[in-house]
């Protein structure tokens, strides 16, 4: 990780739920300093060895999209090896937001021209591109349509539950 001390998974987990998102279950609200710096956090999980707690980026993005001014500051540092996924995972965001949030504020589209994705009005079809082109560019053959879904799926179940007050 490019940070200066090493950030264990439960702290990630911590931070996220202190910050609201719910997605990791082993996290606790808590007085956490790392969820005060989103710059650091965003990277700490776009580099995570935990495939989880990378994922957890698509929630995070969800539920507070004003971080989404530090992505570019994030993706000058993240290592190579987790570039694509980065990318990937923040695009996805963006794109689940016009799906499940049309009438919020959208985030700023940074990387399909990046990714090489021809970009259309419609969310999903550009969620299923932007799949395809994840696939090929990290040659790993995931679901990974169903990937970004599950992590949008999971978020909208916590909301939904801290609505309700449960």
């Amino acid at each position: 990780m490019n940070t200066e001390i090493n950030i264990t998974g439960e702290q990630l987990a911590n931070a996220l739920h202190t910050l609201g998102v719910k997605f990791i279950m082993d996290g606790q609200s808590q007085k956490d300093h790392l969820g005060k710096q989103p710059a650091r956090l965003i990277l700490a999980l776009a580099e995570s060895e935990e495939a989880r707690l990378r994922l957890s980026l698509i929630p995070l993005f969800l539920e507070h999209p004003e971080f989404a001014r530090y992505v570019r500051t994030a993706t000058k540092k993240v290592k190579p090896a987790f570039q694509v996924t980065f990318q990937c995972y923040y695009t996805a965001a963006v794109w689940l937001r016009q799906q499940y949030q049309p009438h919020q504020d959208p985030m700023p589209d940074l990387f399909s021209k990046e990714l090489h994705l021809s970009i259309s009005s419609d969310p999903e079809e550009n969620l299923r591109a932007l799949a395809k082109r994840h696939q090929e560019l990290s040659g790993a053959f995931i679901n990974w349509l169903g990937t970004y879904h599950h992590a949008a799926q999971r978020w909208l179940a916590q909301t939904r539950k801290t609505k309700n007050g449960k």
